[in-house]
């Protein structure tokens, strides 16, 4: 029997400055930080690149972590598409497990801090239902949609992180079901996640985007922010999110590639009407 392979823990000593490297990293700044890990912008002093840096906390790493964490990122490296973050690296540097990744300009819960024109709003719901659709046709479930793992690039550019890493840290941090409280489906809560969880929590994403409210649990129709949707949002696009947002599963979308068609479906009128309603303001 071979023996099992034993990962270096990172010692106090080590401990991550701003400005420090980190292999051929340069910290920049730290952008992130959680339970499981922190989030660095940086800088490839081989290549001249800005990249992000996860950095798992020492104390999380294990050999069964950094096994699981394997198998989920082997899922996300299939993953092939433009509107999916890419993994560049995960591998130990200097005594750290880091996950190198491109670096975006922002996140779209910083963008939600400013009203966001219905046109944009609606092209990133768009991009982020491709996403989740191709991965959902790869057998992939998120598990954990939220604003913060909702990166945007130059000219509102979204692609979609945390792939894997998401489950792992939350597994490892909870023990338990996967996700983040406050954006995930009533019986991804109880553990049981499918396709028809990441459509909830894409459905919750909309609804903020467009009412400027944030539902919270027990979810019950109508949200907060009725009105204001109603005014800003034409009746079939509020019904494809009503419907995403249904607590029973099987009164959701299938998965995301079926909100997707209807979605796009909803296009032409939805931008009529948005342009009707200014031309008589």
């Amino acid at each position: 029997m071979s023996k099992r392979k034993t990962y270096p823990i990172p010692s106090a000593t080590t401990r991550l400055r701003i400005g420090s490297r980190v292999g051929k990293y340069r910290l920049n700044r730290r952008i992130g930080q959680g339970g499981f890990a922190d989030v660095y912008a940086a800088t490839d002093m081989l290549l001249s690149t800005k990249v992000a840096l996860k950095i798992p906390n020492s104390r999380w790493i294990t050999d069964e972590l950094i096994d699981e964490f394997r198998r989920e990122a082997k899922l996300t490296i299939e993953l092939d598409h433009p509107n999916i973050l890419t993994i560049r690296d995960a591998s130990f540097i200097d005594g750290h497990f880091v996950i190198v990744t491109p670096l975006a300009s922002r996140t779209l819960n910083d963008r939600l801090s400013k009203r966001i024109r219905f046109e944009r709003g609606f092209e990133i719901i768009s991009q982020l239902l491709d996403a989740v659709a191709y991965a959902h046709s790869m057998g992939v479930i998120h598990c954990d949609i939220k604003p913060e793992n909702i990166l945007l690039f130059e000219d509102d550019w979204l692609r979609l992180a945390d792939f894997g890493i998401a489950k792992v840290a939350q597994q490892t941090i909870n023990g338990s079901g996967t996700g983040t409280l406050g954006y995930m489906s009533p019986e991804q809560a109880m553990g049981k996640p499918s396709a028809r969880s990441d459509v909830f929590s894409i459905g919750l994403i909309a609804y903020r985007l467009f009412s400027g409210k944030w539902p919270e649990y027990p979810f019950e129709w109508p949200f907060p922010g009725a009105l204001t949707i109603r005014k800003r949002v034409h009746a079939d696009l509020i019904d494809i999110i009503r419907k995403a947002v249904a607590i029973r599963p099987r009164d959701r979308y299938a998965d995301a590639g079926k909100m997707a068609e209807v979605w796009e479906k909803s296009r032409t009128k939805a931008f009529r009407y948005v342009n009707r309603k200014r031309k008589l303001t």
